[in-house]
This record gives C-alpha cells, structure tokens and sequence, in this order.
C-alpha cells in the first residue's frame, strides 16, 4: 500500500493532536499549587513542577545545609531510589528562613550532592514561610500549617491533595511516613 502525502500529513497531524490531548490531561492533573518554574539547584535550568511531577504522589521537603536534621538527606535519598520506580517525586526547597543554609548556591550543593549523594530534585534556595514563601509553600502552608524548621515533609497525593504534614523530628525512614508513601503508591 502506497500513502499519500495527504494520508501521511493526517496522520502527523492526528499524531500531534493525540500529543497536546495527552499533555493537556496530565496537566489537568496538576494542582495550581505545583504549576510553578523554579530555577534548580546551582543550574541554569528551570524546572515546572507539574511537568516534574504531574499525576504522581509527591515528598515535598524543606531543607538546610547546617542543621541538625542534615543527615535527613540520607533518608529522603533512601525514599528516593525505593520509591522513584513506583512514581514517587522528592522534591527539595533549600531555605534559609531559619538561618541554617549555606550562604551560597555551591555550598548547598556539595552538601546535597557530595556530601549525601542526592539524586532527587534539589531547587535554589528560596522562602517557605511567612509572606514571602514561595507558592508551593504558601499553599501547603494553608492547607495544613507552615513549616516551623527545617526538614518538614508534605506529602502530596498524584490527584494534588496534600495528604499529610510530617514535622522535621519524622524521620524519612519512620513507620509513620513510610506507611503514609506506601498507601499513595500502586
């Protein structure tokens, strides 16, 4: 069977279409909460956390590189590589609304990615509390309450819900949060 160049650009064209449907749905997918571009960690590039994470149960945390709960890092890394292939997304906000980040974009980063091996989404350092927190923040602020220190946990159903708010002494390997992730994936 020979096709035309009229078949050939149809089907292109219903290829494409077929595309945007699928790209519309999984944003539709998305809460406005996460609908938001933040720069990454030491890196020219951006990140649309619906595109990150759209459709898919998400561990939102608040970090510092010079805090008691540092070591967390190990933990979430943890969640990360048992869960990534589930669909969990671990997505870390670097703060210094409690004086305990690194004063510069570099430092944060060895600590995250030298120091403990952090593969997840690590995002530039930015406010999480108060009136100049970021929209993430402001929003599972609301919904639940702003974090009081470093290394709080909100924990996002794929459908946008926030299921649960972990305060920083939870551990990213306690029964409590485990129980909480393994309940939001298949």
């Amino acid at each position: 069977m020979i096709s035309s160049p009229c078949s050939t650009a149809s089907a292109l064209l219903l290829g494409a279409s077929l595309l945007l449907a699928a790209d519309a749905a999984s944003a539709s997918q998305c809460p406005a909460f996460l609908d938001h571009e933040f720069k990454k960690l030491r890196s020219p590039q951006s990140v649309n956390l619906c595109a990150e994470a759209a459709g898919k149960p998400v561990l939102i945390v608040n970090t510092a590189s010079h805090c008691g709960y540092t070591p967390q890092f190990e933990g979430l890394e943890a969640l990360n590589q048992k869960y990534k292939e589930r669909g969990l997304v671990v997505i870390g906000f670097p703060s210094d609304d409690f004086r305990q980040e690194a004063k510069d974009e570099e430092e944060t980063a060895e600590v995250c990615f030298v120091n403990y091996g952090v593969t997840f989404t690590m995002l530039a350092p930015t406010s999480v509390k108060g009136p100049a927190a970021n929209p993430v923040f402001q929003a599972l602020g609301s919904r639940t309450s702003e974090p009081s220190w470093n290394f709080n946990k909100y924990l996002v159903s794929a459908d946008g819900e926030v299921v649960q708010h972990f305060k920083s002494s939870v551990a990213p390997e306690s029964a409590e949060l485990v129980q909480a992730i393994e309940q939001l994936l298949p």
